[in-house]
């Protein structure tokens, strides 16, 4: 193998391991942390790697003692996951039909984040390794300053250093059987599930498709869109009007549907014209891809797009097709008449600019659910079928059957269900997320608490804490070192209590707040995410994702028996007092324009809830009125973590981090 672009810092067998020098070995990691990091490692890192290689060197010799056939087993040490950037387990041992994957840390007590970072490691190589994927993957936390220590937790075994070969020998069987090959393994496909920002930067930067990730094809993305195509082959060669509707649950892929579809059809025949547009009312979102991609021309804010095309303006776009996203939170007439000055819905205003334009169009409406958090946003998708039946040419309706009788039958609608993408990609494995927050939120605690137990048992992560200072260190040691993992602050705009907690949702905090550089900046940078300075609202984080969230709950929304929404009156000298939004102004405003201002709330916390790829954290403030609503969550299955993780005690080391 290429020394030069070799993915670990050291390979060999368990016997040749045990004849090695030390200074050799470190050697040749510290030549691989500085390929992979591009700078020298520190001097807790080699620390680290100089105390592992002392108790390999002693648990491996009784290991080869007890079980002699362990001494081909393959040892890979600092293997750095493929395009993760960074995420290295500490090592990796391939045996006849089990890899175990072992995190070294320099502790004697057990942290959750350190448990969670290795569970992570081994669910990541089962899912999107190909070599790993017919073998039992078992995450090991190796515990460098405990004694006498090995137990289990759910599928995580935590030993001491000094037990290590106790679990070894209680694991491996002495039966001589094949080997996992180890150059096949290291060389083996890893295709982990792309962030949509880092999907769309595989399209436009590295020009080429998308990896063939197990989970995007289960989902039917490529049915999809592959229908998409066929649709507006049709409407071209048939100079035809049709309208596509995609729906799907949040993190389903949708917007990755849209960008790949624009992607594949920007440019018309001669290459020169743009012939596919995506739009979005979500500013932030349109703003963080344009900022991703470097490009203003193929993305663009749904507002300019009308302001410029819509009422009664003549001008015309060049693009045929036209991705409309989030489109069940298309503005009603009202809001446009506040807006843009004419009374005229944006559905009504899209249908009505493709007739203008006098050739064939496609429209592709993507639709998610429950995500209407903006006045004027309300009224959802009849005012589709509304607008239609204003319409004075025909047009083809695409549908998948579950919202085909909002439309009129006096319409052409065809159903497909290749439409409707069921299942969520944003959270790796946890199928079940939307279904829990949707149990939560709908008060069902109950069910709420049995899909909380399926979520944890398929590696996505729920903690509850009423200290946020045990949130943002969490955050930082599972994720220390790593390049591509993104954490940070997401909360409500309308809770008026977070701020007292150090949490800025303040209207100028968050206006304030440079998303193009939150989302998109390395960690290291002032001005990102992971540095825990800046707090993206329902509006700022909507369609965007974050690894692991920390969901700072606010007292506009708490639990009494069931969810009330609310605002605090903040009177001087005296706590936050609780009031019934549907009894009171909301806010500052003298009047709202709301029409149910209850509905907004629950979407604006199904957003916030819905935006973990890993997990999340949320933190509900320990003040007078907020604990119910901590009991709450706790009874539908989100688990409690303090300072400590699993221990009840702690050494001074942990405070440190």
């Amino acid at each position: 193998m290429d020394s030069q672009n070799n993915p670990f810092g050291w390979f060999g067998n368990i016997q040749t391991f045990l004849s090695l020098s030390k200074p050799e070995w470190i050697t040749s990691l510290q030549e691989h942390h500085l390929r992979c990091m591009n700078c020298p490692e520190d001097v807790s890192q080699k620390a680290a790697w100089d105390h592992e290689f002392d108790i390999l060197q002693i648990e491996l010799k009784k290991l080869l003692i007890a079980k002699p056939n362990t001494g081909n087993f393959s040892l890979i040490f600092e293997y750095e996951l493929p395009r993760e950037r960074g995420r290295r387990p500490d090592v990796i041992i391939l045996g006849s039909s089990t890899i175990f994957v072992l995190e070294f840390k320099d502790y004697s007590k057990i942290l959750q984040a350190h448990v969670d970072q290795v569970d992570a490691y081994a669910r990541d190589l089962k899912h999107y390794h190909a070599e790993s994927q017919p073998y039992t993957v078992l995450p090991v936390l190796v515990l460098a300053r405990a004694k006498d220590l090995n137990q289990n937790y759910d599928t995580i075994s935590v030993v001491s250093a000094d037990s290590l070969c106790t679990y070894f020998v209680d694991i491996i069987s002495s039966d001589t059987l094949s080997l996992i090959e180890p150059i096949e393994w290291i060389q083996s496909d890893y295709s982990p599930l792309p962030s949509l920002i880092e999907a769309a930067r595989m399209l436009w930067d590295d020009k080429k498709q998308l990896p063939q990730i197990r989970q995007a094809n289960n989902n039917g993305i490529p049915q999809t869109i592959a229908e998409l195509f066929t649709i507006a082959e049709k409407a071209k060669q048939n100079n035809e009007l049709h309208l596509a509707f995609v729906t799907g649950v949040p993190g389903a892929g949708k917007t990755l549907v849209g960008i790949r579809l624009v992607y594949e059809n920007h440019l018309d025949e001669s290459n020169k014209t743009n012939n596919a547009v995506f739009l979005s009312g979500n500013g932030p979102l349109v703003e963080v891809l344009q900022h991703a991609l470097k490009n203003k021309f193929f993305i663009q804010d749904v507002f300019g797009f009308l302001k410029q095309y819509g009422g009664e303006k003549t001008s015309l776009p060049r693009e045929h097709i036209w991705i409309f996203d989030e489109a069940q939170r298309a503005w009603d007439a009202e809001q446009v008449k506040i807006k843009r000055g004419h009374a005229t819905s944006e559905p009504e205003d899209f249908l009505k600019l493709a007739e203008r334009k006098n050739s064939w169009i496609l429209i592709v409406a993507l639709i998610g659910e429950g995500q209407e958090i903006y006045t004027g946003e309300e009224s959802g998708l009849p005012q589709w079928n509304v607008a239609l039946l204003k319409m004075q040419k025909k047009w083809i309706i695409h549908t998948p059957e579950k919202i085909a009788n909002i439309f009129s039958p006096s319409l052409r609608i065809e159903t497909n269900n290749v439409l409707d993408l069921t299942r969520t990609l944003r959270s790796h494995l946890a199928e079940k997320v939307t279904r829990w927050v949707e149990a939560l939120l709908d008060g069902d605690l109950v069910l709420a608490r049995t899909l909380a137990n399926i979520l944890y048992s398929q590696g996505f992560d729920l903690y509850l804490t009423n200290d946020i200072t045990v949130a943002t260190n969490y955050v930082k040691e599972r994720y220390r070192s790593v390049e591509n993992k993104r954490f940070g602050f997401l909360a409500s705009s309308k809770a008026n209590n977070l701020s007292n907690w150090g949490i800025p949702n303040d209207f100028l905090s968050t206006r304030k707040m440079k998303k193009t550089h939150w989302y998109n900046d390395p960690p290291t940078s002032f001005l990102s995410c992971c540095s825990l300075r800046d707090v993206a609202t329902e509006f700022a984080c909507q369609g965007l994702e974050l690894d692991f969230p920390i969901v700072c709950w606010g007292n506009d929304f708490i639990w009494d028996g069931s969810w009330k929404s609310q605002y605090s009156k903040k009177t001087e000298g005296s706590l936050d007092k609780p009031v019934s939004i549907t009894k009171t102004k909301i806010g500052p405003f003298k009047k709202s324009k709301q029409k149910n201002p209850h509905q907004l709330r629950v979407n604006s916390y199904r957003v916030l809830l819905t935006r973990g790829r890993d997990g999340f954290i949320v933190f509900v403030p320990n003040e007078i009125g907020m604990q119910s609503t901590y009991e709450a969550l706790k009874l539908a299955g989100v688990r409690e973590i303090s300072g400590i993780g699993l221990n009840s005690k702690i050494d001074e080391k942990v405070f440190s981090l």
